[in-house]
C-alpha cells in the first residue's frame, strides 16, 4: 500500500507520519525540524521550554535553578527560539506544536505557538473545548484535538460548531499503549474495548458525519505493518512518539535514551500522575523512593498544570511532574521520570530520523 500525503487544513504532509509531541524537551527543535525536513510532521512540545539551552531564556529562577512560576516554566522567548532553530532544518515545510490542555496558561501558549510559526496545533490531556478561541486570529493554523472515543469527538464538534463556527482540521485518536499521559482511567487502559483497534473505527465513522476530517491513529504504532493495519481500519495517518526517541536528533539526554534502550517489557508501567491521568514510563529508582517516602521534596515551584492544584495532587502521588521530567531531560537518572510507550522495550538502536522514516515508509 502506498502511503499518500496527508492534508491537515491548508497544510500538506508528504508522508502521513506525525511525530508525537514529547515533553519535557524530548521533541524540540532538532527532532521536530528533522522530521518535517524528511517529509513527516515534526511536533514541538511546548512543555517546559524555560529549560531550553540551559535556561538561557528564563526570566526568574529559584536558587536550585528551577524556573519560577508558569510564565518561566513555559517560556515564550524559548519557544520562539525553538521554532526559529527548527525552521533552519525544515524550512517552510509544515511544523506543529503540541500544547497540553491541562496547563495553567493554555490560551497564552497556543497564541505564542501560533505567533512563533506553528502551522498546526495539537492538543490532548483533556477535551479542548476552548481551542478555537485560543487560536482566534490565526485562520491558517490548523487545529487538531486528541480524543479517545467517538463520543468525545462528537461533543467537541458540536461545541466548536455552535460556539466558534468551525470544526477540527483533523483528529488524533489515541489508544492506551502510548507513552506519557493516557485518555483513560487506570483500569480502563487494560480493557479490550479501549484498545486502538477497537476505538479507531467508531471515531472514523463519527468524523465522516462532520465532513472531510482526517483521522490519525496513535498509541502503540511501531512499524510499517502497524501503519498498514491502521490504514486498513480507516486512518488517514499515524502519530508515533516512542520510535523517535531512538534517533540521533531526538532532543532527549543520552541518559534518557539509554534508560529506554535498557528497559525490559516488564519495566514499563502505568503509574499515577499529578495531571489526573495515568502515565506510562519506565519504573526506576524514583518509583522505589516514592514508595519508601524518600523521593525529592515537593514544592510546586513551576505551577505547571491546573489539575495538580498547586502541588496538592503532586503530594498525593508522591512527586512533582515538572521537576521529575526536568531531571530526566537533564539526564539525572536517580530522580528523573522517563516516559515511553508500551513498546519502548523494542528500541534497540539509535538511528537518524532519515533512516527511521525510510524504515517506516519502506517497511524495512
Amino acid at each position: 500500500m502506498e502511503l499518500k500525503p496527508l492534508k491537515i487544513g491548508k497544510h500538506i504532509i508528504e508522508k502521513p507520519i506525525i511525530q508525537g509531541g514529547m515533553g519535557l524537551g524530548i521533541s524540540w527543535d532538532r527532532l521536530a525540524g528533522s522530521v518535517s525536513r524528511e517529509g513527516g510532521l515534526g511536533v514541538i512540545s511546548s512543555v517546559g521550554t524555560g529549560l531550553y539551552e540551559n535556561r538561557a531564556y528564563c526570566e526568574t529562577l529559584m536558587a536550585d535553578g528551577r524556573p519560577y512560576e508558569v510564565e518561566n516554566f513555559y517560556s515564550r522567548r524559548a519557544l520562539f527560539k525553538i521554532f526559529e532553530n527548527a525552521r533552519k532544518l525544515c524550512g517552510e515545510k509544515p511544523l506543529a506544536c503540541n500544547v497540553l490542555y491541562a496547563i495553567n496558561d493554555y490560551d497564552r501558549v497556543v497564541r505564542d505557538s501560533c505567533e512563533a510559526g506553528a502551522d498546526i496545533i495539537i492538543t490532548g490531556a483533556g477535551l479542548p473545548l476552548t481551542m478555537p478561541e485560543a487560536a482566534k486570529g490565526f485562520p491558517d493554523v490548523a487545529l487538531v484535538p486528541i480524543v479517545s472515543t467517538a463520543k468525545a469527538l462528537r461533543i467537541l464538534c458540536r461545541r466548536w460548531e455552535k460556539a466558534h463556527g468551525r470544526l477540527p482540521d483533523a483528529v488524533i485518536v489515541e489508544g492506551p499503549l502510548s507513552g506519557g499521559h493516557q485518555g483513560f482511567k487506570y483500569e480502563d487502559c487494560f480493557k479490550p474495548e479501549n484498545q486502538l483497534e477497537e476505538i479507531l473505527p467508531p471515531v472514523v465513522e463519527e468524523a465522516k458525519k462532520w465532513g472531510e476530517m482526517p483521522v490519525i491513529a496513535a498509541g502503540g504504532v511501531w512499524d510499517r505493518n502497524d501503519i498498514d493495519r491502521m490504514f486498513a481500519l480507516g486512518a488517514d495517518g499515524v502519530q508515533m512518539g516512542t520510535r523517535f526517541i531512538g534517533t540521533v536528533e531526538c532532543d532527549a539526554s543520552d541518559t534518557f535514551k539509554r534508560k529506554i534502550l535498557e528497559a525490559k517489557e516488564e519495566d514499563i508501567k502505568l503509574f499515577k500522575s499529578p495531571v489526573g491521568y495515568p502515565a506510562r514510563g519506565v519504573k526506576t529508582e524514583l518509583h522505589r523512593r516514592i514508595e519508601e517516602g524518600t523521593a525529592p521534596k515537593i514544592a510546586c515551584i513551576s505551577n505547571c498544570v491546573a489539575p495538580c492544584h498547586r502541588g496538592e495532587e503532586a503530594k498525593a502521588v508522591g512527586y512533582c511532574i515538572a521537576d521529575r521530567l526536568s531531571d530526566a531531560y537533564e539526564g539525572k537518572e536517580e530522580t528523573g521520570l522517563f516516559f515511553t510507550g508500551a513498546n519502548g522495550y523494542r528500541l534497540k538502536e539509535i538511528i537518524t530520523v532519515r533512516e527511521l522514516m525510510d524504515k517506516l515508509v519502506n517497511g524495512e
